[in-house]
């Protein structure tokens, strides 16, 4: 039996002109439906813990989602949607939300934007293609909300893997906590593990000083948001069109960076985070970077700080510090440095609530597409600028995340085997031995699960 229910728009979407209306409709073309489709199948399924995205759609393939035209805006109506989205036959408020935010990124924003990026050169080196591309980042963060006109400096992003042990994970809710104390705000990638653990950590520290209006926002893209859906906490969902602008609005946003533990995709957050800060341009940027973990995994972090001083250089090593076992110390080094981010902005005459004087090279917005051609093609030498090589090694990490975890990805390494990465012999050595390390540790996949490499490094 067919089952059909109709949602109410919420939200600024609630308000749309007849024109709006109009460029609503024609976005939904078939392919950019079908994406449309499965982030709000994702949606509907929060809090469900899982990566694989193709083990979701063939589950509900009977689920469809159609736009309903009305005078005063847009109903949305869902056939055969999952059944643990709703409570007494009523659909959760939180993923009902989230569903219409799906509605504004996937649909409105897109159309809104392709036009103008059409209206600008593709060209890599295009200075305007790059004013543009942080543009975008801003208006979809923008018609989101999620620029906060509160209390400034108070964002703190926090990356770590979706497939994490419990303590690791217990780890994150105690950082979380002693952030939420002291009145930080949370964002993450909105998923389970080091994604989810900072965010319930917070609504207690939050509920303890009767703060009400505490923020979990989570910023996530298109070809991952199935991989992983929206975790419980998450109460702000932005869905940005790509890895590339999903980073940059992470940083811009930023008051403050965590790592904890994770594997391929939190070094891809790293680099691609030492990138921007090794540019001259940003010498003097003011973004505090702190790599935590429990007490026993210090050798996990020196790990990755050998990989980094060894490829990057002691520079690199110099922009981020390593504290473990002491969450409280975490926050406080944090709330110690808000000062300092508060006066840079003053300083610089910028945005307390959107860094726009952060400098972001066109390599690291340039969409990168994971083909086995381009990974194949990918620079992995020693022997070229430091900010290259970073930006090709993010792209790299990328890949493999794509590898593992998205629809597309995990197509095309079904069809043409792993990917083949090549390189230096001492950095493929180094790469190849810091990627083993994450799939003996269960990092790869959720909960540990028998992990296939989706990459080949050749020595």
């Amino acid at each position: 039996m067919t089952h059909k229910i109709q949602l109410n728009p919420v939200g600024w979407m609630s308000q749309l002109s007849q024109l709006e209306m109009h460029l609503l409709e024609k976005s939904a073309t078939a392919d950019l439906y079908k994406t449309f489709r499965n982030c709000c199948l994702a949606v509907l399924n929060s809090g469900i813990e899982q990566d694989d995205a193709e083990a979701l759609f063939d589950q509900f393939k009977d689920f469809e989602v159609k736009l309903i035209r009305r005078e005063r805006g847009v109903k949305i109506e869902l056939i055969n949607p999952p059944e643990s989205a709703f409570i007494n036959g009523k659909l959760i408020t939180g993923v009902h939300e989230h569903i219409f935010a799906v509605l504004r990124d996937m649909l409105f924003m897109s159309s809104k934007h392709n036009f103008q990026l059409n209206a600008v050169s593709e060209t890599i080196n295009n200075p305007t293609q790059c004013n543009m591309t942080t543009h975008v980042v801003f208006d979809m963060l923008r018609h989101a909300e999620a620029i906060g006109n509160g209390e400034p400096a108070n964002m703190i992003v926090c990356w770590g893997g979706h497939s994490i042990v419990p303590e690791e994970y217990q780890y994150t809710k105690e950082v979380g906590y002693h952030l939420g104390l002291r009145n930080f705000n949370i964002c993450t990638g909105c998923g389970p593990g080091a994604m989810k653990g900072p965010m319930k950590g917070a609504t207690i520290g939050h509920a303890k000083q009767r703060i009400r209006t505490g923020r979990y926002l989570g910023i996530t893209e298109p070809s991952i948001i199935a991989a992983e859906p929206p975790n419980a906490i998450n109460n702000e969902l932005v869905i940005m069109p790509d890895i590339e602008k999903r980073l940059e609005a992470f940083v811009r946003l930023s008051h403050g960076i965590i790592i904890f533990p994770g594997g391929v995709g939190t070094a891809e957050e790293l680099l691609y985070l030492l990138g921007l800060l090794l540019d001259e341009k940003n010498a003097n940027q003011c973004i505090p970077l702190i790599l935590t973990g429990p007490a026993d995994r210090k050798a996990y972090f020196e790990a990755i700080d050998d990989f980094i001083g060894a490829t990057l250089g002691k520079a690199a090593q110099e922009k981020y510090q390593i504290i473990t076992g002491d969450a409280a110390k975490v926050a406080n080094t944090l709330m110690d440095a808000r000062e300092d981010v508060l006066n840079y902005r003053k300083q610089m005459g910028d945005s307390f609530n959107f860094n726009w004087t952060l400098h972001i090279p066109t390599d690291f917005q340039h969409t990168f597409a994971p083909t086995h051609a381009n990974m194949s093609a990918l620079d992995l030498s020693l022997d070229q600028p430091i900010s290259t090589l970073v930006a090709n090694l993010r792209k790299c990490f990328s890949g493999i995340v794509a590898g593992n975890v998205k629809a597309e990805g995990i197509r095309e390494i079904k069809q043409h085997g792993p990917y083949e990465l090549s390189g230096d012999a001492a950095l493929m050595e180094r790469m190849d031995t810091m990627l083993q390390s994450f799939v003996d540790q269960g990092r790869m996949k959720l909960n540990g699960s028998p992990y296939t490499p989706c990459y080949k490094v050749k020595k």
